[in-house]
């Protein structure tokens, strides 16, 4: 596999959206599946017109407080489930590790391994060719040969992450897979995640732990249910979104609750015309603002072209003094030459 170029997009979402259906009774999802009266079913916007670029070689921490769409949005990433609305790119394989995402409870290890390399498409050979590195990496012992199902949450990260790792994804996305297992663990994937950021590959982190976002990220989406609150370099997203910590902290538990009750209500009374509308609205205002910045850059160099013809003016009306009067000639054109500098 060819390394990717830097500074190619290897992720865009444009105004992606998530709906999940409330469902209460079996009925209800009878009718969400046919698209029978789906207006008398509620409906709950996980993401709410999502909107970023992602570049080759970069690592993007996603964060937020419970419930905010880091892992939908990292599920819609994947694949593991569809979006809604908007436009979504990606360019490459994508291959996700979440704690026991995608293992089977009832396969061994090593029976995992063989499993999720022949549904990425590997032979037998290639399989033999990477099953000891993987064994390696994931450093399980004697319990590589034991049903996953009796596996602690850590040891199913290990797996998880060494098979993932190991498909060689052009972008991986990991969901709080790290939030769990031993410091030396930790350490091998970290050094991991490294390796692929200067292979150019793309890396998503999902994490609760600003401190591994600050370690290992180089960019942060800010999630804040359903919403993109913000997207930009990690120290400048950190900083605001731990003002937002302090704050929320500092709130009584009632007013939590009616925070965060007052935000789910905006998820589920979210509107895709009145986003449409917005962005629209916004487009617009961009193209106005185009606009006056052209009109302001013609009115200087309006400015500038006057006083060129000032200056030529001024060197033909006493070109023919520089013969009588070369020092006088010589004084105007560096009050001339002080003008444009003020203007230039």
């Amino acid at each position: 596999m060819q390394p990717a170029k830097r500074n190619e997009i290897k992720v865009q979402f444009d105004l992606v959206t998530k709906e999940f259906d409330l469902a209460k009774k079996k009925s209800d999802k009878v009718k969400a599946l046919f698209h029978l009266n789906r207006e008398e079913i509620p409906t709950f916007w996980a993401l709410k017109g999502i909107s970023f670029k992602v570049y080759s070689g970069e690592a993007i921490g996603l964060i937020g407080i419970n419930g905010s769409g880091k892992s939908t949005l990292s599920n819609v990433l994947s694949g593991i489930i569809p979006e809604t609305t908007g436009e979504m790119t990606v360019n490459g394989e994508t291959s996700i590790i979440a704690i026991g995402a995608g293992l089977k409870g009832n396969l061994t290890g090593i029976e995992n391994i063989r499993f999720k390399a022949l549904m990425n498409g590997l032979n037998e050979q290639e399989i033999e060719e990477n099953m000891n590195s993987i064994i390696e990496f994931a450093d399980l012992g004697d319990f590589i040969y034991q049903p996953v199902k009796n596996y602690s949450s850590g040891m199913k990260s290990r797996l998880g992450f060494a098979i993932a790792v190991h498909q060689d994804p052009d972008i991986l996305i990991i969901d709080e897979a790290l939030s769990v297992g031993d410091e030396t663990f930790y350490q091998k994937c970290v050094n991991k995640i490294f390796e692929f950021k200067k292979q150019g590959k793309t890396i998503f982190f999902v994490s609760h732990s600003l401190g591994q976002i600050e370690t290992l990220c180089d960019k942060v989406v800010w999630m804040h249910y359903g919403d993109m609150r913000l997207f930009g370099p990690t120290n400048e997203v950190l900083a605001e979104y731990r003002q937002f910590i302090q704050w929320f902290k500092q709130l009584s538990e009632e007013k939590k609750s009616e925070y965060q009750r007052q935000e789910k209500e905006k998820q589920k009374n979210f509107s895709l015309q009145k986003m449409l509308e917005q962005r629209v609205e916004i487009e617009q205002r961009d193209q106005i603002q185009e606009v006056m910045n052209k009109k302001k850059s013609s009115d200087k160099l309006d400015v500038i072209s006057k006083i060129i013809l000032f200056v030529l003016i001024v060197i033909y009306c006493f070109g023919l003094l520089n013969i009588l009067n070369p020092h006088f000639v010589h004084h105007i054109l560096r009050t001339v030459h002080h003008i444009l500098r003020m203007f230039l």
